[in-house]
């Protein structure tokens, strides 16, 4: 079985910021046309027409809200990684923290303190599920042996 390399760190942010922004149009283009079906007045020619404006007016921004955001932690993450001189789980954390931090700038200091613990939080659970998921894929090889 192949092992997965991620690109070079500089290739690394452009990669992820497209696959963020791929993943935020897709799922807010589903997202969105549930709320358009639901809003949109009787009748289902007119619930298809609300449905599919509504994807058209907030798909592409939500998706690059989400761009925004994977562009961000990459940049991050990708300068953690040339200070420390080494890529392991608490870069990411860091970078979660980071990203949450900055985007919610604008808010305020307690704000953005609120951002960065959720987004470290978050990105430390999802960092603490590959490594169970890691070992137990690991453990369940070795023991067909």
């Amino acid at each position: 079985m192949e092992e997965y390399v991620r690109e070079p760190c500089p290739w690394r942010i452009v990669d992820d910021c497209g696959g963020a922004f791929s993943m935020g149009a897709i799922g807010g283009g589903v997202f969105q046309a549930v709320k358009g079906f639901r809003n949109a007045p009787v009748g289902v020619g007119h619930r298809l027409r609300g449905s599919a404006n509504a994807v058209r007016i907030r798909a592409p921004q939500i998706g690059g809200s989400f761009a925004v955001w994977g562009g961000l932690f990459s940049t991050i993450d990708c300068g953690l990684v040339h200070l420390r001189g080494k890529e392991d789980p608490w870069n990411s954390i860091t970078s979660g923290a980071l990203t949450g931090a900055i985007l919610a700038a604008r808010s305020g200091p307690l704000t953005m303190v609120g951002s960065a613990m959720m987004g470290g939080i978050l990105l430390a659970l999802i960092e603490g599920f590959g490594i169970l998921l890691t070992r137990y894929t690991a453990q369940q090889f070795q023991n067909r042996e």
